[in-house]
């Protein structure tokens, strides 16, 4: 199965959830942003892969301006040389505006996980030869300060819902990647993946979430990575 269709039916399930407060506002990038993200498969999605880093949701000045996951701007137009026109999620908070490739602001994460990606791999095909990078939840959720709410901080009823369409998007996903490895990033995202997957052929492991949030990521997070991707077995 092609990962457009995975994405497709996603969004079917994701469509008729609603969250409450504290969530004011609820983001979904690859409907706004389908145009980029797509780009993104079609160039860099191709299976199969070894490695899929899985991500937990998209950022502010990331994904939910870009579509593309930890997609920090200059990485995702200079590197990935991926541009194209985004719209605008229909209830917009006015401190979380979306202004797609021309929004000014960088995400800390991507920068780091593109920049380590770039100066390890230098180029995005031999870096996406080995690797692809995927979002679990492809949903921001905000409260009415402008402040993110994870996932994992929804309430209960609200989070069985999403994360078994969410659980149902990986299976497939990792289904059609086939890889060996698949890296949470992040506490999260590593405990979704051991929840969704059962294959023993591959591997579920976790990295150290790049946030500027996270101490150890501040303390240099690319040597840190590294260690952790050795220690898994992953020869770079």
């Amino acid at each position: 199965m092609d990962h457009e269709t995975i994405i497709d039916d996603l969004l079917d399930d994701l469509k008729p959830l609603r969250f409450g407060a504290p969530v004011t506002h609820v983001y979904n990038p690859l409907e706004y942003a389908r145009r980029p993200y797509s780009q993104y498969c079609q160039r860099y999605g191709a299976p199969a892969k070894e490695i899929v880093l899985v991500g937990m949701n998209p950022g502010p000045w990331g994904m939910a301006q870009t579509g593309i996951p930890f997609g920090e701007i200059t990485a995702v137009k200079e590197w990935m040389d991926i541009e194209a026109p985004v719209g605008q999620p229909a209830n917009m908070h006015p401190k979380r505006p979306v202004l797609g490739f021309g929004s000014t602001r960088s995400e800390v994460s991507g920068k780091r996980l593109w920049g380590w990606a770039q100066a390890t791999f230098k180029t995005p095909d031999n870096f996406f030869s080995r690797f692809f990078v995927a979002n679990y939840c492809p949903l921001q959720f905000i409260e009415s300060s402008g402040r993110n709410r994870t996932p994992n901080q929804l309430r209960k009823d609200e989070k069985a819902v999403l994360l078994a369409a969410c659980d149902r998007a990986l299976r497939r996903t990792i289904e059609d990647l086939n890889p060996r490895y698949v890296i949470g990033v992040g506490k999260f995202a590593f405990e979704r993946a051991q929840a969704a997957l059962s294959d023993p052929a591959i591997t579920v492991g976790r990295i150290t979430h790049p946030s500027p949030a996270n101490p150890k990521a501040n303390r240099g997070w690319a040597p840190l990575i590294e260690k952790e991707l050795t220690l898994l077995g992953i020869k770079l």
